[in-house]
């Protein structure tokens, strides 16, 4: 499992109502049933991710967050989860406004494009960078927004949005870790942010 989403389980109460935006195959979903004993719900797009979910026996809703989530009433969950998706989102942050008016709190995490790799790749390169990191062409990128550390929490902040926790993820090694939490916009890879109103 992704490092983003082992570290954020933690922050998720067992027994609590989740729903999972953007949830890909469920794989996610499943394992906060089976370790949290959390009554989950899913929101999916890609037919793939819906069929792999529903085979693990999840609770899937087919629809695209663009649209809005209005069909969703006011805090019907305690905690909304958006792992990897605020990025390729058109509006980001209406879904944000709408993940705190259906949760009570909510847990997003997305890549830092503000991290040194994509800064010197661009820089010496003059090109969008193509890494593990970062694996999609510019033309082929189901990125639309890129976001930093800064840039999130500006939003948060001109939102009025509570940041409770956040944690960086800078690497597989501690001092890389370590330095993502010094110098988060910088050499955070992958940001986690846990919030409310």
């Amino acid at each position: 499992m992704r490092q983003d989403l082992t570290h954020i389980q933690q922050w998720i109460v067992p027994g609590s109502r989740v729903l999972d935006l953007g949830c890909a195959d469920g794989q996610f979903l499943l394992s906060l049933q089976q370790k949290r004993q959390v009554r989950g719900l899913g929101l999916e797009i890609d037919p793939q991710g819906i069929t792999a979910s529903i085979a693990a026996g999840l609770n899937i809703v087919e629809q695209d967050m663009d649209d809005g989530l209005a069909n969703f009433p006011d805090n019907s969950f305690d905690t909304v989860v958006m792992a990897q998706t605020l990025q390729a989102l058109h509006h980001p942050h209406l879904i944000l406004e709408e993940m705190l008016r259906i949760g009570q709190q909510g847990i997003v995490t997305f890549p830092n494009f503000g991290h040194w790799r994509c800064r010197w790749y661009l820089g010496t390169r003059g090109r969008m960078p193509v890494s593990e990191f970062m694996p999609y062409a510019w033309f082929d990128t189901p990125n639309i927004h890129f976001c930093t550390v800064r840039d999130f929490e500006a939003l948060c902040h001109e939102r009025n949005i509570c940041i409770l926790h956040r944690h960086m993820v800078g690497g597989s090694g501690a001092l890389s870790n370590q330095a993502a939490r010094m110098w988060p916009n910088l050499f955070a890879m992958t940001a986690i942010y846990h919030i409310s109103r």
